[in-house]
């Protein structure tokens, strides 16, 4: 994964503002329709968003929600204030562990199982990976979110337009974001990081998020202690 970061060249054209990137002219699901509107965050996202902006979980650093199983990010200010939501490209395989090693192994030494995007709460902070500027998510395991890379072969920016889910699933584990995302995450991330939750695949909420598990919403409390 850390390899993959050696194909990121100068930034591409600006894209319209959370709009997927233009899709290539062959690819699968070039043709299909895109959504008529935004999707709406998952049930888990909204869990993961209400306890990070309730519990001030974020320390005051601006925060991202990588969804796995929805193919969606979402970026918030230090407040918990929503800022942008795109399409993302995430790890091929499923699961929520990254293989022990794997940020030492090269690319062609990955195998199809360990193409995965390890779930977690992680303090990110922008590096740089082969003399390109990324946002190191895990820099253990040679996770980061950064742009589609310009020579790929996998017809990334097509994929990142499908509405097919299956299709955002194309990464060796790096998160990849349009440009106009990846864009306000910079003034925000650069000085002192911030954090990136990312949502599990296959493990509850709560075993990766274990504060989650404690945690209610504003007037739950009160509800419970309401005389029946």
């Amino acid at each position: 994964m850390i390899l993959l970061a050696a194909a990121l060249a100068a930034a591409s054209p600006a894209e319209p503002a959370d709009a997927a990137p233009a899709a290539d002219t062959v690819a699968p699901a070039a043709n299909k329709a895109a959504p008529a509107e935004p999707p709406t965050r998952s049930a888990a996202a909204e869990r993961v968003t209400a306890w990070v902006a309730g519990t001030g979980d974020n320390h005051g650093h601006p925060y991202i929600i990588v969804d796995k199983p929805a193919a969606r990010v979402y970026l918030f200010d230090k407040t918990g204030k929503p800022l942008r939501e795109a399409p993302v490209l995430i790890g091929r395989a499923i699961g929520d562990e990254a293989t022990p090693a794997i940020g030492r192994k090269s690319l062609s030494e990955i195998g199809p199982a360990e193409k995965t995007t390890p779930a977690g709460r992680y303090l990110a902070r922008f590096g740089r990976a082969v003399g390109h500027p990324v946002l190191w998510v895990d820099y253990a395991t040679s996770v980061a979110l950064h742009t589609i890379p310009p020579a790929n072969k996998e017809h990334r920016r097509a994929r990142m337009l499908s509405p097919q889910i299956d299709d955002n699933r194309i990464t060796f584990g790096c998160i990849n974001v349009p440009e106009a995302f990846y864009k306000a995450v910079g003034p925000r991330f650069r000085k002192d990081g911030g954090y990136v939750y990312v949502l599990p695949d296959v493990k509850p909420l709560e075993t990766v998020f274990p504060m989650l598990a404690v945690y209610r919403p504003p007037g739950a409390a009160d509800l419970a202690a309401t005389p029946r």
